[in-house]
Order: C-alpha cells, then structure tokens, then sequence
C-alpha cells in the first residue's frame, strides 16, 4: 500500500519582534561605531539597542560578523535610497540633494570609513559597493545631463562631501544636535553645486571613487600635481 503522502513543514518565518531586535542592534551598532570606533563593547550596543546581551549574539555570534553586517546594510540603503529617489523625484537635482539629506540620516559616510580597514572586501560586500556606487554614478549623471549640476563636480566630490557632513561634531551635546546641523548645512552648500550659480572652475583635484577607496596622502597628493599641470 502506498503511504500517504506527509505535508512538508513550512520554512519558520522570523519573528517581527526579531526582525525588530535585528535592525535595532544594526542601528544601535552604526551609532556607537561613530561615537566610539569599531571596537565599542558589544554589551554597550546592546544597551542601545534595548535588548539583551544574548538576543544580540543569537544575531551576530562576533564582533566581525556584526561590524561586516553594518556595513552591508549601509551599502544597501544607500543604494536604495539613491535609486528611489532618481525615480520618485520631479528632478535629477531634487534627487540628489534628497541622496544625500538621506545619506545624513544614514551617517552612511562616517560608517563606512570607520569599517573599511577592519573588514576583508568579500564578493558580497564588493558587490553592494558596487551597486552603491553605481546607484550614486546614476544621479550624479543625470544631474549633469539635466544642466543643473555644475560639471567639474564629480560624483567622488559628492561622496567626499557626504563624508564630511555626517563626521561627528565635538562641539555639539547630542547625536541628534550633530544631524540638525549637519542637515542645515548641507542645505547651505547645495546652492554651490547648481551649475546656474557658478561663475569659475573649482580649484584643486577632482575626486574619484578609487581616490576615496585608496584615501590616503599618496593618491590626493598625485590628483593635486594633475590638476596643477592641467591648470598651466
């Protein structure tokens, strides 16, 4: 007699409450990197995080494993939020000045500067910069081919800028200070980059994505003496 077939167990699900504990720790982790550096007790993030110290190592069974995690979420949403808003925005500027309020809001360029020599460059983590990258290259273009972009700004600019802004303040009591006026700011110099308002080309090198992946004195030191021939 031929058995019955059984019916196969479902894949479990996760839980919504640790999918929340998930993003909580990611979140909790990017902040104390910036405040503290990589090395910030894993038992402080999950303090931040409001969760236990085992709910956290049930996530993320190392410091590694955290630090490569952040990271990738951050490559992630920065693509993400690029590429929305290429396609939600009435405009190529209006998009790009929206990556990059976003890109505050991520703290994406005081991340991953923090990260980039403490984790090995995998295929994953390679890949999600690379569409990062690419999600940023697309705005930047389409800014210029619109004409509202002035067009000795590269992309590598943007993304240096980026950085700059989201560098913590030591001035300021608060995280949530830092943002406020890292925002403000970034309002202030997004009319330096409308190519309508510029009347002379910008001095120094133009900064390319190899130039902030290699940053360092050689690489900027190399642009400045091109740019300096280039300009005779």
């Amino acid at each position: 007699m031929k058995e019955l077939d059984q019916p196969r167990p479902r894949p479990r699900r996760t839980r919504a409450d640790a999918l929340r504990n998930r993003k909580a720790i990611l979140r909790a982790a990017a902040g104390l990197i910036i405040e503290e550096g990589p090395t910030a007790p894993m038992e402080r993030i999950a303090r931040r995080a409001n969760v236990g110290i085992a709910t956290l190592y049930r996530h993320f069974p190392d410091r590694l494993v955290l630090l490569r995690e952040v990271a990738l979420n951050t490559l992630r949403q920065s693509a993400a939020e690029a590429r929305a808003a290429l396609i939600e925005e009435p405009d190529a500027f209006t998009a790009l000045a929206r990556y990059m309020h976003d890109s505050i809001d991520l703290r994406v360029g005081a991340v991953m500067p923090m990260l980039v020599d403490r984790l090995e460059m995998d295929e994953e983590l390679t890949e999600a910069r690379r569409l990062a990258q690419e999600a940023h290259n697309a705005l930047a273009s389409a800014a210029h081919e619109e004409g509202s972009l002035r067009p000795d700004v590269t992309a590598g600019d943007i993304s240096l800028l980026i950085i700059r802004f989201t560098a913590p303040l030591q001035a300021t009591s608060s995280s949530e200070d830092d943002n406020l006026l890292n925002h403000r700011h970034l309002e202030l110099m997004l009319d330096g980059l409308l190519r309508f308002l510029s009347h002379e080309n910008l001095p120094g090198p133009a900064i390319s994505f190899e130039d902030l992946i290699n940053m360092g004195p050689a690489p900027i030191r190399a642009n400045m003496l091109r740019a300096r021939q280039h300009d005779r």
